[in-house]
């Protein structure tokens, strides 16, 4: 292994930087609190310096010098391009097809990338009942492509949603479409166990890779639905410089990621 590698780190670092390296040069990212802003504000640090941060709260283009504890914290706004609302981040944002990534996330999450932030159960008679969408649902109808970070649980990703929150592929390659998605779609899953990403035939997720100290077979057992993992390698460490900028630039004050 090339000693450009850090060997000392947490699972909530090796997670922030897989969102990262998602993340190309130039790109819009419609960014959540977070390991999203943990992720994207290492990558504008790292290797996309001109990708743009977009805050739901209504801030585009932040120059981000802390990181906020969350996407309507007063340090959002600095050196903005834009500073409006909730409705212009949406509507003439979003929905004109201009955000090239957003982030997700959910309670439950199925092997075509739907999420469920809505209820456990009959909907009329559920287990539990969530919060709902937010603007989830937007994200996911209306980014380019989106990417989701949850906690890897079997009960977490089951073979199929009990309420479609926030459409993945719905129910195949053709799931979008017909249901008048001109575009968009999940890319990839970041889990706390591996990162799943979607076959370009089937729509369905596989695992592309397995976390450090685990192996392809743990992911699978841990999983709803039946999980591809025959090209699944181990998922690349993080290197000591990701390491560095995420501990003493992006987040020094131990917001979100635990102090060592």
């Amino acid at each position: 292994m090339s000693n450009k590698y850090a060997e000392d780190y947490t699972l909530e670092e090796l997670m922030a930087v897989a969102a990262a390296r998602e993340i190309k040069d130039k790109e819009i990212v419609f960014a959540g609190t977070g390991l999203p802003m943990l992720g994207v504000m290492l990558a504008q640090h790292f290797h996309a310096p001109k990708c743009v941060i977009i805050f739901e709260a209504g801030t585009i283009d932040s120059k981000l010098a802390h990181l906020p504890m969350s996407v309507g914290d007063g340090r959002v706004m600095r050196q903005a391009s834009t500073a409006s609302g909730l409705f212009e981040i949406f509507a003439t944002v979003l929905q004109a097809g201009h955000v090239d990534v957003g982030f997700l996330s959910g309670a439950q999450i199925d092997k075509f990338g739907n999420i469920n932030t809505t209820c456990i159960g009959n909907y009329y008679h559920p287990k539990v009942r969530f919060s709902g969408s937010g603007g989830s649902g937007d994200i996911a109808c209306l980014a380019k492509r989106t990417i989701i970070i949850a906690r890897h649980e079997k009960r977490r990703l089951p073979k199929k949603v009990d309420y479609i929150t926030s459409p993945g592929w719905i129910d195949g390659p053709d799931g979008r479409k017909k249901a008048g998605l001109k575009w968009g779609g999940p890319s990839s899953i970041i889990t706390t166990m591996g990162i799943l990403r979607f076959n370009d035939e089937t729509k369905e997720a596989y695992l592309s890779s397995f976390h450090t100290g685990l192996t392809a077979q743990s992911v699978k057992e841990n999983t709803g639905f039946e999980l591809d993992i025959s090209k699944a390698i181990e998922t690349e460490k993080p290197t000591k410089e990701e390491i560095h900028i995420l501990r003493e630039v992006v987040d020094p004050e131990h917001i979100f990621l635990k102090q060592k």
